[in-house]
């Protein structure tokens, strides 16, 4: 990354109507780069200049362009199998569309990464909403590869290994993934260091969050999601292992509560114990 030192801790942040007002949040979290959500219903039509501009006036630096879907809800693990990503067949094309034009929007913008949740893959390859997701991953990152971008699938929905056939399926080299550890806590999905072990390779971008396995008498319960170093994942053993797989790109802090307050106390505080591990 341009300027951007190793492991430079970063910030997940969401675009809004005011581009200038959004980055200076994302800076008083005390980070100069992150990866941009952008929310499903938010126009984007005529808006990349004034990001770029601001992003330049600001020193800022976006490495990936997150992309959310309008209906998506994460309540717990039935909502996410009926409503996330690019599973639901009834907004599986406006969803491709949109996943274009966030692509189109980047490019203009100059963010060299798209990421989303594709949502819960099935395991069987012969099913046929696997197949239909395989195919429309294609198709994006063939668009994203027209602009020199790569496309990141995020983790969590499905255990490392099924991810990894997945993405051998896939057969492109611009996808990639978005490292989640408290992603595979929360859906129950495996021991997150153990994944990343097996799916380095394959790891373009890192979110740093936290969180709580889910409890065993409820199986559609999600996990809890918990401040950076108070849950499951264990921080320390996250950046050994993501040294350890030779990653070296920016540690996004990533915090999704509903008190904006306490959101950007977490996340501030999230920024000062990852370079506290850092420099130690």
């Amino acid at each position: 990354m341009p300027n951007l030192k190793e492991l430079e801790v970063g910030a997940m942040f969401w675009a809004t109507a005011d581009p200038v007002a959004a980055i200076r949040e994302a800076k008083s979290l005390g980070v100069r780069c992150g990866q941009l959500g952008i929310p499903g219903d938010l126009a984007l039509q005529g808006t990349a200049a004034a990001w770029k501009t601001a992003l330049a006036s600001e020193k800022f630096t976006v490495i990936t362009a997150f992309c959310a879907y309008t209906g998506e809800s994460y309540a717990d693990i039935p909502a996410v199998e009926a409503t996330v990503g690019y599973i639901p067949r009834s907004t599986r094309a406006e969803r491709e569309a949109r996943t274009i034009e966030v692509s189109d929007f980047a490019a203009e913008v100059g963010i060299g990464g798209l990421g989303c949740h594709a949502g819960f893959i099935p395991g069987d390859h012969t099913n046929p909403d696997y197949i239909a997701v395989r195919d429309l991953i294609r198709r994006v990152c063939d668009h994203a590869a027209g602009h020199g971008q790569t496309f990141a699938l995020e983790t969590g929905q499905e255990p490392a290994v099924q991810l990894l056939h997945f993405l051998e399926d896939v057969d492109r080299g611009n996808l990639g993934i978005n490292f989640d550890p408290a992603n595979m806590i929360l859906y129950g999905t495996g021991d997150p260091i153990e994944a990343l072990g097996l799916l380095g390779k394959h790891v373009i971008s890192v979110h740093a969050k936290d969180g709580a396995w889910p409890p065993r008498d409820t199986p559609a319960a999600l996990g809890v999601e918990m401040p950076l170093g108070k849950g499951a994942v264990g921080m320390e053993r996250f950046l050994a292992k993501l040294k350890q797989v030779g990653f070296t790109g920016p540690l996004n802090v990533e915090r999704e509560i509903e008190d904006h307050a306490q959101k950007l106390a977490d996340m501030k505080a999230g920024v000062a114990l990852l370079r506290g591990l850092l420099e130690a």
